[in-house]
């Protein structure tokens, strides 16, 4: 059976890949307003303590979840057995299309104090949550009532930098920004950022379009973390970015459309997610090859958060901590072919790989097995998370680096 049938068999893998695709359409968007210095209108504030939050709030058997597109199989799986388990009923709806335009049409709304019709919504690391955080527009979470994620959450997502102590936020799933290359046209091993500078590859190169995922690259590249570096450091290694572009070693900065150009050998090598390689070689056979940079590369989750205006936040509270349940986060990454919070899916689906036979079996054995869905240790040993950016400070980071892929 070809590639694309046992794709469609399963109903699977294309659908995962376009699901950081989808945030093409709007990248262009969302830089502009960033490039022009767009602020937040509106006004926020601090976050009620935990105790004063959750005070007399009681389920009231619903819930409304915006999540991203092909997040969640058509069926609806794990939210049908959520039902049954809870007598909770789930209005899903997949609203979150980009990180910038999800957050401009929720804000005004919760700089009023009003209800944005979600009592539990999904956003990724970055900008748009340290503004949600900083001005207090998430609940705090109730952690007596998140069993499953102290129990089987993996040490990496409890107490990130981006949100210590997972006081807002728990990860729905995660992948890692690395480096892709298609040995077809490479022929010799890539093993860092410096690669992405060599003249060697002049005009094979792919980058992308957003600053924080270029950013992290020019910040490693100079050997600063990024969760630890400065306004000073950005300029250093936007100086670094720029001399990259002008040489002509950058082919393009891709907004998340960069996989299939890379598959065709348009670009030799490039910035890449983990996911989105997985997928490629699952349904094309690419044969495209991802590694970690020796310099580091960032880790970035797609996180699960309630709004401070939630109408059923105990309702809400109840999912996440469900979703932790590791036979139902089994479920979510075998769909999904991004990265696990919980380790024990692994074993799971290794379980149900050794019980399964034809393409069924070689597609679990090939999603087990990949360092690009488990991370081995050494390879969260360098990760990093992103940049931590005040809502004053994006209004200069954001222009800096976009000043690097659009002039």
């Amino acid at each position: 059976m070809s590639g694309i049938d046992r794709a469609l068999l399963r109903g699977v893998t294309r659908a995962r890949m376009s699901r950081r695709g989808l945030l093409a359409a709007a990248g262009a968007a969302a830089a502009g307003a960033a490039l022009s210095g767009c602020g937040v209108g509106g006004q926020g504030g601090s976050a009620p303590e935990s105790e004063d939050f959750w005070a007399g709030k009681e389920s009231n058997g619903e819930l409304g979840f915006a999540n991203w597109p092909l997040y969640m199989d058509a069926d609806r799986t794990q939210l049908k057995e959520f039902t049954e388990a809870t007598g909770i009923t789930v209005d899903y709806d997949e609203a979150v299309q980009e990180n910038h335009s999800f957050f401009g049409k929720i804000q005004p709304k919760l700089a009023k104090g009003e209800s944005i019709g979600y009592d539990l919504m999904v956003l990724s690391t970055g900008i748009e949550l340290a503004k949600l955080v900083e001005l207090g527009y998430l609940a705090p979470l109730d952690h007596d009532k998140l069993p499953n994620f102290a129990d089987y959450a993996g040490s990496t997502y409890q107490d990130p930098g981006y949100d210590p102590g997972n006081r807002f936020t728990v990860p729905y799933t995660s992948g890692i920004t690395g480096i892709a290359y298609n040995p077809e046209y490479v022929d010799r091993e890539i093993t860092g950022i410096a690669d992405l500078w060599r003249p060697e590859f002049e005009g094979k190169v792919g980058m992308m379009a957003d600053p924080q995922e270029i950013a992290n690259f020019g910040l490693l590249l100079n050997g600063t973390a990024p969760a630890d570096s400065t306004e000073d450091d950005w300029e250093k290694a936007a100086d670094r970015l720029k001399e990259q572009r002008d040489k002509g070693i950058v082919r393009r900065y891709y907004q998340q459309d960069y996989i299939q150009p890379l598959t065709n050998g348009d670009v030799w090598l490039s910035m890449a997610w983990s996911g989105d390689v997985f997928q490629q070689n699952a349904e094309e056979g690419a044969g495209l090859e991802f590694i970690v940079p020796e310099e580091g590369g960032t880790l970035w989750s797609d996180l699960m958060m309630i709004p401070a205006t939630a109408a059923n936040p105990v309702d809400a509270l109840m999912l996440m901590d469900f979703l932790y349940e590791p036979d139902v986060a089994a479920g979510l990454c075998e769909y999904i072919n991004y990265i696990p919070p919980v380790p024990e899916v692994q074993n799971i689906l290794k379980e149900k790989a050794a019980e399964a036979s034809g393409d069924d079996k070689a597609f679990l054995e090939d999603l087990v097995g990949s360092p690009l869905v488990f991370p081995t240790e050494d390879d969260y040993s360098q990760l990093h998370n992103y940049v931590p950016l005040s809502v004053e400070q994006e209004e200069t980071f954001s222009p800096l680096f976009l000043s690097v892929t659009q002039s």
